[in-house]
């Protein structure tokens, strides 16, 4: 049996949950529960603080999980980075008062504070910069204004709450970090099953079904607009002089390519939802 640690709480927990279910997995009616066995997938799920789910499935305890590339990483586990599950996005930079770091170098033998100490740790030691790490679970943008650090390494989205702590984003890039799925041993059996149903669920959010009639006179066109994944279904019509065809096309372009599927004389156009795919 594949034994599955899943986040238990967290910006991961609610999406991870989610795939799994739409995955055709067995997932905890309560929220208290620790673990849940799927019988018929052959699996034990069990929830963990997504901080230790590396440290967990790195040891050999476990055999896979879902956690973050950042924490993968932070936790320096036996565990590798198996796929990458499109959520959870993040970007990790440096920060401290305005003008007062031009580099990376600038921080040499200061202080950092950060949630990630190895992380980042790792990071300034491969850009040969030595600095005094300051270890803090949370609130870390405050350490600066607290007197407790002399710059920051911190998870940013559009750095507004940095700057109202009075900071200013300079560097490199740290890490731009996603949920991935980890294992100390992709190889064994069960894991290839999950990955599967895992992207399967990604191409179902990101695809959808196009569907429409066109005249064979224009079905050329029609098609450069809708190639498919490998290539569009072509049916014939009652009338021999129209087709029907049907291609996979981006989610977030659906609206683009019905405008330009009209525009060369498709008709009878329908965008389904896809609710599970192996491609």
């Amino acid at each position: 049996m594949l034994r599955i640690a899943v986040p238990n709480k967290g910006t991961l927990s609610e999406t991870a949950v989610e795939m799994l279910h739409e995955a055709g997995y067995a997932q905890r009616r309560d929220p208290r529960a620790l673990s849940v066995r799927d019988e018929r997938n052959d699996v034990e799920f069990f929830y963990l603080r997504p901080r230790d789910i590396a440290t967990y499935v790195g040891s050999g305890a476990l055999d896979v999980g879902i956690t973050g590339r950042d924490l993968l990483l932070d936790s320096r586990s036996a565990a590798q980075e198996v796929a990458a599950l499109d959520f959870g996005h993040s970007t990790f930079r440096f920060a401290g008062p305005p003008a007062a770091f031009a580099g990376l170098a600038e921080l040499a033998g200061l202080r950092v504070a950060t949630s990630y100490v190895n992380l980042v740790g790792d990071f300034l030691a491969r850009n040969g910069v030595q600095v005094q790490m300051v270890g803090l679970d949370g609130a870390v943008e405050s350490s600066v204004k607290l007197g407790v650090a002399d710059a920051v390494a911190d998870v940013v989205s559009t750095g507004s709450t940095l700057r109202a702590q009075g900071l200013e984003i300079f560097g490199p890039v740290i890490l731009e970090s996603e949920a991935v799925l980890v294992s100390a041993n992709p190889a064994l059996p069960g894991i290839s099953t999950l990955l599967h149903r895992l992207r399967g669920v990604l191409v179902a959010r990101q695809y959808v079904l196009v569907d429409y009639d066109v005249e064979k006179s224009r079905l050329e066109a029609a098609t450069r607009i809708t190639p498919g994944i490998e290539s569009p279904t072509v049916s014939p019509l009652h009338d021999p002089d129209w087709v029907a065809v049907r291609a996979m096309v981006p989610r977030a372009d659906t609206n683009h390519v019905m405008d330009e599927l009209y525009a060369v004389g498709a008709r009878a156009i329908l965008v389904t939802a896809i609710h599970a795919a192996r491609i």
